[in-house]
């Protein structure tokens, strides 16, 4: 888990985005962290000849154009050493020579260093500063005293590094000496750089990268020299490689083939090819499949209690990202802020229970099962449902599970719950929560997207004559192995963080979407046998992943813009608990204002689908309790969409068709 901090300014700061620390335990092999490696720190960084040549031609704009390309230069250039090893200045005397995990760097001379450091300094004080230049020139004075006195080529780099012994059996081999150090030498701890505040969001991230990079030489780096063995005097120190932790050793006693391989993940894995069922599956049309009928007595919710906007995403820009703004993040996603939460999954899921049950006025004895739609539960035992049955005081329950369905689990959760309410003919308390904000790292696409929330729906038996509140579900699972694994969490790949690979992801949604709509215009309405279902609906409430695909393919299918409605600009996507917290701020809004009928759908992780038709009463909206406060579910005041203010944001034609480009 890499979980965010809020630092004394009252900001959030992802450490991992800085900080370059690697899990060693999920690599296998030397070529999956070269891969790693290439990825996050060569792809977007250009080397010293790179920005020369930017400098010779003019091509930088401004100061901070140059400052960003020596930050992630500077990352590259420490992209072994910072992800593997503690660096520990110590007298060539007391440095031992045989043990196996104490390395020194062997390195090249850097070429042309004069005319690229000369070059950039030049370039840096013609350049106009872009926002702030006390700040800029702050920043510049950092990386450029690490890169002034580099003294190495960075190209030549090799991932694992040599040991003392090594290093002596090679002559002419240079490593780092240094005359003299200073145990006490000035670097920043790491409270400084959580606490750093600036008031531009992107020199804020600039100043941190610089701070952590300035940390990586913590010596008189003016003083450094590259030698061999021969010239290396007892009293002289040199810069010892350790492995940062056990992971670290293990990997490369791994790759150096000092201890076993061990069996490569998915050795021998190949994927079949997906072929289509013999015969569709139908939706469940609910009226006719059971004699049970569902009733939607409660929505409650409970949204993370931390607004994290663009802005602060860009705070907190990793030296592996390409440079974007909050508007262009926002232009790009459709999403203007998320919410993140410090406290566990299952104390929001935990919350909403409560709240639900407060509304319905149900006491937990009469609960017949508890069911977690989620797909980011770190808790396996006892599953989140179950922990649920016991905080809340269920002595028994027929069935307490959860559900891995991602941003399919409230159809798939309704599901289940209805053919629950069959068994036990009590009502069925549902749960769709997820906590994204500890699981993204620094994956930029994930970051984003994804936040924290929770909603608990009960699900009732309805009572003889009374209306059914679920009319379809459907599930779908599964297709091509590529959209199966579109979304993957952990994913060692990615230093086992959230991982969306959006051509993938675009597939699937794209085929469950046209799937969906054929079905509801073959489909009767239950209440009306003349006209189709899909004629039948009054308001689509998606799940929160993408906007402008979904009302494209609504369009097609005759549904206008005012037909749909979407919270994501302010809530991002929070996988299964995005629909139900969609329903809530739709009845919160005034758009759902009426009992109407909802085509809900989902899609995502695992290829897996679903939709239900619902029908919706304003009335089963339970109260909002936000810290301290209870927010009525419906309310007319105005205002952004923090903490204080989140009771109203209306969602508007006008401000879906500026959302989606028009």
């Amino acid at each position: 888990m890499k979980p965010f901090v809020i630092n004394r300014n009252g900001r959030l700061v992802f450490p991992a985005n800085v900080l370059t620390e690697l899990d060693f335990s999920v690599l296998d092999t030397l070529e999956q962290f070269t891969e790693v490696i290439a990825r996050d720190f060569e792809a977007k960084a250009p080397t010293g000849s790179d920005i020369l040549a930017r400098v010779e031609s003019n091509a930088y704009p401004s100061r901070y154009e140059l400052l960003r390309d020596l930050g992630q230069n500077l990352y590259w250039v420490n992209r072994y050493s910072m992800t593997m090893f503690d660096k520990r200045p110590t007298r060539w005397r007391d440095l031992p020579r045989s043990n196996p995990h104490v390395f020194l760097p062997v390195l090249t001379p850097w070429e042309d260093s004069v005319r690229k450091v000369a070059a950039v300094a030049d370039a840096y004080h013609r350049l106009p500063a872009t926002w702030d230049p006390g700040t800029e020139d702050r920043i510049f004075g950092l990386l450029f005293d690490v890169f002034r006195h580099r003294r190495h080529q960075a190209t030549e780099l090799s991932a694992v590094k040599p040991t003392v012994a090594q290093f002596l059996a090679a002559p002419g081999a240079l490593t780092v000496v240094l005359p003299g150090h200073d145990p006490d030498y000035p670097i920043f701890g790491i409270d400084e750089i959580l606490e750093c505040h600036e008031d531009v969001p992107e020199l804020e991230a600039l100043m941190r990268w610089a701070m952590v990079l300035h940390d990586q030489y913590p010596w008189d780096r003016s003083k450094a020299e590259l030698r061999p063995a021969t010239q290396i005097g007892d009293d002289d120190f040199v810069v010892a490689l350790h492995p940062r932790n056990r992971e670290v050793a293990a990997f490369i006693d791994r790759v150096t083939g000092r201890r076993g391989p061990g069996t490569p993940r998915l050795a021998g894995f190949r994927p079949a090819p997906a072929r289509k069922p013999v015969r569709p599956y139908p939706p469940v049309r609910v009226r006719e499949a059971f004699p049970i009928r569902p009733k939607l007595e409660a929505l409650a919710i409970v949204r993370g209690e931390h607004v994290c906007d663009n802005v602060d995403v860009i705070r907190n820009a990793s030296f592996s990202w390409s440079p974007m703004t909050a508007a262009e993040i926002a232009a790009k996603t459709g999403i203007e802020r998320r919410r993140y939460t410090g406290r566990d999954l299952a104390d929001l899921a935990l919350d909403a229970a409560r709240a639900a049950l407060d509304h319905s006025g149900r006491t937990p004895e009469e609960i017949g099962a508890v069911l977690v739609s989620t797909c980011t539960s770190d808790q396996l035992i006892p599953s989140i449902a179950c922990w649920l049955s016991g905080q809340l005081g269920l002595w028994q329950t027929h069935a307490s599970f959860d559900l891995v369905a991602a941003c399919a689990g409230l159809p798939y959760g309704l599901a289940e719950a209805v053919r629950l309410l069959q068994e036990v003919n009590r009502p069925v308390l549902l749960i769709c929560a997820e906590k994204f904000s500890d699981k993204i790292g620094s994956v930029r696409t994930s970051r984003m997207i994804f936040g924290d929330g929770a909603a608990a729906l009960l699900v009732t038996p309805a009572g003889p004559g009374a209306a059914c509140d679920v009319d379809v579900v459907q599930t779908y699972a599964s297709g091509p192995w590529s959209e199966v694994s579109s979304i993957i969490w952990p994913n060692p790949a990615f230093d086992n963080d959230v991982t969306v690979y959006g051509p993938e992801v675009r597939a699937l949604v794209q085929r469950y979407l046209a799937q969906m709509l054929d079905e509801l215009r073959t489909q009767t309405d239950p209440d009306d046998p003349g006209r189709s279902l899909l004629d039948g609906i009054e308001l689509i409430v998606p799940h929160q992943a993408n906007k402008t695909m979904v009302v494209d393919l609504a369009r097609e299918a005759g549904f206008s813009v005012d037909q749909l409605y979407f919270n994501i600009s302010r809530m991002g996507n929070v996988s299964a608990a995005s629909i139900p917290i969609a329903l809530f701020d739709a009845i919160r809004d005034g758009v759902l204002d009426r009992p109407m009928r909802v085509f809900a759908p989902g899609f995502g992780a695992g290829a897996v689908g679903g939709y239900a038709v619902l029908r919706v009463d304003p009335a089963i909206a339970a109260p909002e309790v936000i810290g301290s406060d209870v927010l009525p579910a419906v309310s007319s005041a105005a205002g952004d969409d923090s903490v204080a203010a989140s009771r109203s944001m209306t969602t508007t034609t006008e401000d879906m068709r500026v959302a989606f480009g028009e």
